[in-house]
């Protein structure tokens, strides 16, 4: 569970890493921005089956950029929320996921529809670049 406040009444909400639909403030009723945080044992069930598309960001504490761009990638998913969700993945912690996904520089960040990359990005951006990346990437079906 990660702690989110609402960007409509400012309540502060638990989310879950797994639900049905997407979660709403218990307060007002609002879709809430999906952030969670996921590993290589829980990857699966966190990302590959989740019903929205994921916005998957691997990142390291050490890590500069990822540090500039963890606000930013909170920012976009608060401005879609209940169209996305947010998974951050510390790659330091998750080596099987760095390596399935040949992690050669963070941050690196993907969209995964129905557990598919649809897009990827390395490095980091401010918003206004990463949003049209974001929208191209939603827009986008996959081959399954």
């Amino acid at each position: 569970m990660k702690v989110v406040t609402c960007p409509n009444c400012q309540r502060r909400n638990r989310v879950p890493a797994v639900a049905e639909g997407t979660p709403r403030c218990g307060n007002c009723g609002q879709p809430l921005p999906w952030i969670v945080d996921a590993g290589d044992n829980d990857f699966a069930e966190v990302v590959e089956q989740s019903s929205l598309p994921v916005l998957v960001d691997l990142w390291a504490p050490w890590c500069g950029p990822c540090r500039r761009v963890s606000p930013v990638l909170e920012q976009l998913a608060t401005e879609k929320r209940g169209q996305l969700k947010l998974v951050k993945i510390n790659a330091d912690e998750a080596p099987k996921l760095s390596e399935r996904f040949e992690i050669r520089s963070i941050p690196t960040l993907m969209v995964l529809r129905n557990g598919e990359v649809v897009a990827t990005q390395i490095g980091a951006a401010s918003a206004p670049a990463l949003r049209p990346w974001l929208e191209e990437a939603l827009a986008k079906e996959t081959t399954s």
